[in-house]
């Protein structure tokens, strides 16, 4: 069994406790309260380098990475280095993750956060909304076309942003009519973490030319950057290297006052 198989076993139990605990009906009448949004795609399209830097706690290859990070600690730094948005995994199981770290991080910032999970169900998406988050992921691997397709339309209805990630020509091919404006390519095989950091520039090709593409995992210092912008990248999903370094502000400064021409 891979990684991605027990991950979504664990998940499909946790949404079963969830609902228990909170009806649907309560998720989203908090929800529906919500009139915070930050603009998640928007700050993605802004001119210059993009990082969205990531609050990662642990992860199912590595372990532990950080487990007693300070998330709002770590918001206020990645904001001060010019971060576009924040991405905070909320996955408890393998990732060590909460929503309480995602609220953490936004309360301590301006910037909007992704949530980062592995969303599978409708209840996910208004319990996303509820916690606070301004954009939320979506992996096109674990859903089908017709749940991929329903999720992100229930997303942006109640006002989320989302990233839609891929990691193959498959994964690709599966977004034709479907309105994704926001594309991650995740270098990294989520069925055994393998990771392949030029993954990102050959998967752009295959998307539509006004995609606004994030690169997501690998990416660790000035000449992955450097490699990515010469093959037109210019976002990046950024968390191991960010929340291991002692100066996480000072690495995302280098990074986003990179001159644009490779």
């Amino acid at each position: 069994m891979s990684f991605l198989d027990k991950i979504l076993i664990a998940k499909r139990a946790e949404i079963a406790v969830a609902q228990s605990a909170r009806p649907l009906d309560a998720v989203k009448s908090l929800a529906a309260r919500r009139t915070d949004f930050r603009p998640f795609a928007a700050a993605l399209n802004a001119p210059g380098i993009r990082v969205i830097a990531e609050i990662k706690r642990a992860s199912p290859s590595l372990g532990d990475i950080a487990p007693h990070l300070d998330p709002a600690a770590l918001a206020r730094a990645y904001t001060a280095g010019g971060a576009a948005a924040l991405s905070v995994l909320t996955e408890p199981a393998y990732f060590k993750g909460s929503a309480a770290d995602l609220q953490q991080a936004r309360a301590a910032t301006t910037i909007p956060v992704l949530r980062k999970d592995f969303i599978i169900d409708p209840y996910q998406v208004y319990e996303t909304a509820a916690i606070g988050a301004d954009a939320m992921l979506l992996i096109v691997r674990i859903l089908d076309v017709a749940r991929l397709r329903d999720l992100l339309q229930l997303a942006h209805s109640i006002g989320l942003d989302t990233l839609v990630e891929i990691h193959d020509e498959a994964d690709a091919r599966r977004l034709d009519g479907i309105n994704a404006p926001v594309i991650g390519i995740n270098n990294r095989d989520l069925a055994h973490f393998h990771t392949d950091v030029h993954r990102a520039a050959r998967i752009a090709d295959l998307l539509p030319p006004d995609t606004a593409v994030v690169a997501a995992s690998g990416i660790r210092n000035a000449t992955d950057i450097r490699q990515s912008l010469a093959s037109g990248i210019r976002r990046f999903l950024v968390g191991e290297a960010l929340v291991k370094t002692p100066d996480p502000a000072a690495l995302l400064r280098e990074w986003t006052s990179h001159p644009m021409s490779p």
